[in-house]
């Protein structure tokens, strides 16, 4: 692949429902794209966006390919290899939404695809473009254990897969590229109430170097949540990636605190009781952040921060935890 010019990158939408719209908004709006236009199978949402953002409607997905450098693929999960394929074979480098693929045979026929047609495919792990992400990489270098927690409210979206492909793969992909070591070992447990896959489901994951994560997720809640705890021999963070805030408590202030307890310099507790430092965080869209750094990838023909072997290695735990869940009744 070959750096190209410098003008704007022309892109589209493949599915402008719940949450292709907002790509579609952003490729607007970024000053490096125009957005030239979008698939869509319902005429009044395509005639609604169409209108908005003054774009095209392609009526098949090879003419939208054909016509645009670089795409974004949001449909639902079951349908990612059937709508990328054709994408692919026209040039067009792809965004696709998470995860990669609903089954690990469909998503090596879109990598396959991509690799013949020397297209870059960035998954969209969108949290891996939050700022609390950002901070986390900077600041996380050992992590030994992990816990992660992603609750949202019940609704028919997404329910095409079950709630591990649907959030937790989430976190899945943001525990594998702080951990940075093999999976040793996976025990899951899940439960199906409203829809035909597991609604609420548990994971523990045992890496190689000795970290363990404990992730939870859940579509059945009153709230929404997207919070994580780290541990790391020197520091304790906690960090919540839907209101971009967290704290840290690092080994260092805390033995000095304890050190100035002991030699009576200060009461127990008259400091704060533990010296906690609330994490300066600069706030962003995150899909705003993911959407642009997409077409900054193909403009420079550069591989993407969520890639390939990313989007795979997260889709193939998910399908291991999926897996075990169907198998214990969940």
């Amino acid at each position: 692949m070959t750096l190209l010019p410098s003008k704007r990158i022309r892109c589209g939408v493949a599915g402008v429902g719940s949450l292709g719209q907002h790509h579609a908004r952003i490729y607007a709006e970024l000053p490096d794209a125009e957005l030239v236009g979008i698939y869509e199978s319902s005429d009044a949402r395509a005639a609604e966006i169409c209108a908005k953002y003054g774009c095209r409607r392609f009526e098949s997905l090879d003419a939208l390919g054909a016509a645009c450098e670089a795409v974004s693929v949001v449909v639902p999960t079951d349908r990612h290899a059937e709508v990328a394929l054709p994408l692919l074979a026209q040039g067009a480098h792809l965004l696709i939404e998470k995860p990669l693929c609903a089954t690990l045979d469909e998503a090596q026929r879109v990598l396959a695809a991509a690799q013949r047609g020397g297209c870059l495919v960035q998954v969209g792990h969108v949290e891996h473009f939050n700022p609390v992400m950002e901070f986390l990489e900077k600041q996380v270098s050992h992590p030994q254990y992990i816990t992660a927690e992603r609750l949202a409210p019940y609704q028919p979206r997404g329910t095409e897969v079950g709630v591990v492909l649907d959030l937790m793969i989430h976190d899945i992909g943001i525990v594998l590229a702080l951990v940075k070591s093999p999976v040793r070992r996976i025990d899951s447990v899940g439960v199906t109430v409203l829809s035909k896959k597991e609604d609420i489901a548990n994971a523990r994951i045992e890496f190689e170097n000795g970290c363990v994560a404990n992730l939870s997720a859940s579509r059945l809640s009153t709230k929404r949540q997207r919070e994580i705890r780290l541990f790391q021999s020197d520091a304790y963070l906690s960090l919540d990636f839907m209101n971009q805030e967290g704290h840290l408590l690092e080994k260092r202030d805390l033995l000095a605190y304890g050190a100035k307890v002991k030699l009576g310099l200060v009461k127990a507790g008259e400091l704060g009781e533990i010296p906690v430092k609330q994490i300066p965080i600069e706030k962003g869209e995150p899909l705003a952040l993911e959407i642009a750094h997409f077409v900054e990838s193909v403009r420079r023909a550069r591989e993407p921060k969520v890639g390939a072997v990313l989007g795979t290695h997260a889709l193939e735990v998910a399908i291991e935890i999926t897996e075990q869940i169907q198998k214990a009744g969940g």
